[in-house]
């Protein structure tokens, strides 16, 4: 079990990582493709970040509370979770490094990845502590192929025709634009949106599932036979429902959840069936996951938001002066500058638990 969940703590680790290297790169104007997301439909590595850091939320929820009682107690805490977690998106969309420290309500937005972990967290528990592993299968093809339905064929008012393109008869941005308003990422949808939420709960749920094989895993083989159903029959899925992260559709969340357990049973395989030692720095980052995550987006737009005379900020300015070079190409040096951040949190990582700091959210 240790093992296990040393193998889990590995995967979400690296997956902060690699959330923190997308998320802070020298100069956004000069990056390298494989590091942004698709522009719409599609998948790059970049895409299967925030899947996988769900999908392990499921894995967590499992082995926390596969003992837990189903009563009053056990509910608060995860409630409270939850509000932590959106408590903390808000914050970091409201954040300014000057007193006073909130934005525009008008125009601060809203959703976010952290808000969105809180709520899938939330309703993936509840889900879990009342249905068995039969039951919360049925929940997740029931949403995967009811979402797909709604998209596809729930026809707009006069009879305008369902889009999955990046357009206003979208139903996802659709519903975004008419509830949210101002309060989204951009003018014209949310990544994190109200309707893509929805399948997002499937994708922790997957999580959930997987959990379940891993913790009475008898044959390596199992997993493997999963990660395959799920990568084929989500890239089947790709010719009715694109996969697209933005509106989290559901062949997305099938493939992405086969990667996902793919690179589960890899680690698995090798951590704890052959004890290779590799990925304990990994370890030290998905001890303090959303702690060191907060820290790097709290950072990061502290650094762009202070100024430096006019035209300059700490961001700027440092990328600038350190990283910018004649013999280095911009997105050379924009990269380098992510990696820089990178070590630098991963340092922090090693340091709080060597000291035995974990800062449970």
């Amino acid at each position: 079990m240790r093992q296990r969940i040393e193998s889990v703590d590995i995967l979400r680790g690296f997956t902060i990582v690699a959330m923190i290297l997308v998320n802070t790169p020298g100069e956004w104007g000069h990056v390298y493709t494989p590091l942004l997301h698709a522009e719409w439909h599609g998948l790059t590595p970049t895409d299967l970040i925030f899947p996988f850091f769900l999908f392990i939320v499921g894995i967590s929820i499992y082995f926390a509370y596969k003992n837990k009682s189903n009563n009053k107690s056990t509910y608060k805490k995860v409630a409270i979770r939850s509000l932590k977690l959106i408590g903390l998106g808000l914050f970091l969309n409201a954040f300014l490094p000057y007193f006073p420290f909130v934005q525009d309500f008008e125009t601060m937005r809203l959703p976010g990845v952290l808000q969105r972990i809180g709520i899938v967290f939330f309703i993936s528990s509840v889900l879990y502590l009342n249905c068995n592993w039969k039951s919360l299968l049925g929940i997740s093809i029931f949403i995967l192929i009811g979402y797909w339905l709604f998209m596809a064929f729930i026809p707009f008012p006069n009879e305008i025709t369902s889009t999955f393109d990046r357009a206003s008869n979208n139903w996802a941005n659709y519903l975004d634009l008419n509830i949210l308003g101002k309060h989204m990422w951009q003018q014209d949808y949310d990544p994190e949106g109200i309707l893509s939420t929805i399948p997002a709960v499937a994708t922790c749920i997957l999580g959930v599932l997987i959990g379940k094989l891993l913790d009475g895993l008898t044959e390596i083989k199992w997993l493997f036979l999963v990660a395959l159903t799920l990568l084929v029959s989500g890239y089947a899925f790709n010719t009715t429902f694109p996969i697209n992260k933005a509106i989290w559709s559901s062949s997305f969340v099938l493939v992405t959840s086969g990667w996902g357990t793919l690179i589960i049973a890899v680690i698995y395989y090798l951590k704890d069936i052959k004890q290779y030692k590799f990925g304990t720095i990994f370890k030290y980052v998905g001890m303090n996951a959303i702690t060191i995550y907060f820290l790097s987006s709290l950072i990061s737009k502290t650094m762009y938001l202070i100024k430096i005379g006019e035209d300059s900020n700490i961001h700027s300015w440092v990328y600038n002066t350190v990283f910018v070079h004649d013999f280095f190409s911009l997105n050379l040096s924009s990269l380098l500058y992510a990696l820089v951040v990178v070590v630098f949190y991963m340092l922090l990582g090693y340091i709080m638990y060597k000291r035995k700091i974990f800062i449970k959210v």
